[in-house]
């Protein structure tokens, strides 16, 4: 397998959570860091943009990892964090849900796993 890519959304978050950058540059770090454990390739891009629409207006997160990337985007109107994580190097998938689910309080998951040849 060349690697996997988990699709993860999140649904009813914690709105202070995912309206702070500060704390989804903890997020992050702590996600590659502890749980998928894997090398960041230099500082998460956070940026806060889609202002001309409710729905997509919010933070949107780069993280390289020396494996691939983690990406998400957070939907404050909608409370809700869309994110993948995709690396050539085995992860816990169901561990990494966990992680996210309680790092945003989310009362609901969608969780969708792709494997890569």
């Amino acid at each position: 397998m060349f690697g996997q890519d988990l699709t993860l959304n999140l649904y009813e978050c914690d709105l202070a959570k995912i309206s702070d950058g500060a704390e989804i540059k903890k997020f992050v770090i702590e996600l590659c860091d502890n749980v998928i454990h894997m090398k960041r390739y230099g500082e998460p891009l956070i940026p806060h943009f889609g202002h001309d629409n409710p729905i997509t207006s919010g933070y949107s997160l780069v993280q390289l990892i020396e494996t691939s990337s983690v990406t998400a985007h957070f939907s404050e109107y909608k409370k809700g964090v869309y994110l993948n994580v995709f690396s050539c190097a085995w992860f816990d998938p169901k561990v990494t849900e966990e992680f996210c689910k309680t790092f945003f309080a989310a009362k609901r998951v969608e969780a969708h796993l792709l494997k890569r040849d």
